[in-house]
């Protein structure tokens, strides 16, 4: 009998990163929503939910091994953003900025060896007024020395004190589900532009 093979389209994995710590976080409703979405209509994406509750506060003087070396729950947090293809961040605006575990996670992945650099990520957010805009923006500007390639549109703010209960009780899906898909199908289009450029740079190398 013949037998027809078809080639599995990879998987990209999504580390997603909450930057509130808050047992009851918008933030922590937007990646769920995001799983859910990506479960129903991606296929080519999977969520991975990255806690940054346990990581102590960066200091160097935790460090071992000339800087090679860090805490269990530091080693831990950088392979899980080493194995991700991609990064969505649900960053809350505290005082104009980002917060300081948001910060924090940020800084650990980046000593020694970066792992954020060159991979493409996305923000979501939530709050009052701008939607938490203002975090978006200038983890932007943060992710310019760490080499992120954020996704430029489209942007999710989420006014989070509107009416209905479904804001309330932290359930943000219903708004998600409208505009997520187009935010996570950008790491999908990112990955097949990604792979042409290579492919494009490979073959001008290998010419004469």
């Amino acid at each position: 009998m013949e037998a027809s093979a078809t080639a599995a389209k990879p998987v990209l994995r999504v580390a997603a990163i909450c930057g509130s710590i808050r047992k009851g976080s918008w933030h922590r409703g937007l990646i769920r929503a995001a799983a859910e979405v990506c479960e129903e209509s991606i296929p080519g994406l999977r969520i991975d939910d990255v806690d940054v509750a346990d990581l102590p506060m960066l200091n160097t003087d935790l460090e071992t091994d000339g800087g090679r070396g860090f805490p269990p729950a530091v080693e831990a947090f950088r392979a899980r953003v080493r194995d991700a293809d991609c990064f969505l961040f649900a960053s809350p605006e505290y005082n104009y900025s980002i917060t300081s575990p948001l910060k924090n996670a940020l800084d650990w992945a980046s000593r020694g060896v970066n792992l954020w650099a060159d991979k493409p990520g996305a923000i979501v957010c939530a709050g009052a007024n701008f939607g938490g805009g203002r975090s978006s923006y200038h983890l932007r500007q943060v992710g310019v020395f760490l080499d992120i390639h954020f996704i430029n549109k489209p942007e999710l703010f989420v006014w989070a004190f509107y009416e209905p209960d479904k804001y309330f009780c932290y359930n943000l899906i219903p708004l998600v589900m409208r505009s997520n898909p187009r935010i996570l199908k950008g790491y999908c289009e990112y990955d097949t532009s990604l792979h042409s450029i290579k492919n494009e740079v490979d073959e001008s190398r290998r010419k004469p």
